[in-house]
């Protein structure tokens, strides 16, 4: 009777390891699932992230398109966009090493800088660096001086070293502190305000003093950006329009992570922070396309929200506030104007 009831103690914790021993696995098998749940949704935006057509598509048709009677001005080469260096054009290699071509008054005094202050002093200082370097290596190697020198200081060359170099930089501050203090330049109350919204991933402009509508900005696909001659991935299919040779008030934020918002030719760069408004003065010299990219890592299509600005004469953008269903300050008193004087010319007669 006791060799039974060992026999099926023996049996019953079998059973009870066998269950438990499904249950880790099933538990596992749960654990599994969840985690490739979470994580197959960002794999595959990684895995489908340089193929982005699909999801700008997706935003592009639930943007507003743009008004039948505007046409969109044709970009210039070399002209508010990089240069390819691999182009068969003269002066592409060495015109894609440096900055673009400005096309406002901070950026070409800053351009100005770089290439008369910075660039000289940098290059001359390598030099001579190189220079003291390949001179000690040939000057004191062993073979020439089997007995080193022992000596520890020298009071002019110390004297040197510690004067030129703050001199240097004394000389390097004026520009510097200068273009700084134009860069926090306060618009004027007259300046034209637009608002610049990052979303992931794409931009909105609102243009608060022209009714307050909104422009959504996506990135074109490449076939349509290389049929309308845009470069392509800075190609949008709603630009932002603002009238050229007037101060801009440019106002940056967000509505769900932080973007940046930079235009290279134009010398503009500016945080899109959720929750904050940020604003710099902007002065367009003259009409123009100009690109940019959000320079902020936002997220998996971070490298798929550009951006473009189309500089207009203040007749033309007055034209295409009207054709997006906006306000143009000052257009109804000006009416009402033009409408009253031919009375008080009749009453003078």
């Amino acid at each position: 009777m006791g060799l039974i009831l060992d026999k099926i103690g023996r049996i019953d914790m079998g059973q009870h390891s066998r269950l438990a021993m499904g249950r880790v696995k099933v538990t596992l098998l749960a654990l599994v699932a969840l985690l490739g749940a979470m994580f197959a949704p960002a794999a595959l935006a990684q895995d489908e992230a340089p193929v982005a057509d699909a999801a700008v598509v997706e935003t592009v048709e639930a943007a507003p398109a743009a008004a039948s009677g505007y046409t969109p001005m044709a970009p210039t080469i070399d002209k508010g966009m990089p240069t390819d260096p691999r182009d068969d054009r003269p002066g592409a290699m060495a015109k894609s090493l440096t900055f673009q071509d400005q096309y406002t008054e901070n950026g070409k005094y800053a351009l100005w800088m770089h290439n008369v202050f910075l660039m000289p002093v940098i290059t001359i200082i390598s030099l001579f660096v190189l220079g003291l370097l390949i001179y000690a290596v040939v000057r004191f190697r062993r073979s020439a001086n089997p007995e080193p020198s022992r000596t520890t200081h020298n009071t002019a060359i110390e004297v040197v070293w510690t004067i030129l170099p703050a001199l240097i930089l004394v000389v390097i501050a004026v520009p510097s502190m200068t273009l700084l203090a134009r860069q926090y330049e306060t618009p004027p109350e007259d300046a034209v305000t637009i608002k610049a919204i990052g979303y992931q991933w794409y931009w909105g402009y609102e243009y608060p003093d022209h009714g307050g509508f909104e422009v959504v900005s996506n990135m074109k696909k490449k076939a349509d950006a290389l049929a309308d001659g845009e470069p392509y991935q800075l190609a949008v299919d709603n630009r932002m329009v603002v009238p050229a040779g007037v101060p801009l008030r440019i106002q940056t934020t967000a509505a769900d992570v932080i973007h940046a918002f930079s235009v290279p030719a134009l010398w503009f760069k500016q945080d899109a922070v959720p929750g904050r408004l940020n604003e710099k003065l902007l002065t367009i010299e003259e009409p123009g396309v100009y690109y940019g990219q959000c320079s902020e890592l936002c997220g998996t299509l971070h490298g798929y929200m550009p951006i473009a600005v189309e500089a207009l004469p203040m007749e033309e953008f007055e034209a295409w506030v009207l054709e997006q269903g906006g306000e143009v300050p000052g257009a109804d008193v000006a009416q009402a104007d033009a409408e009253e004087a031919p009375v008080e010319v009749a009453l003078a007669d």
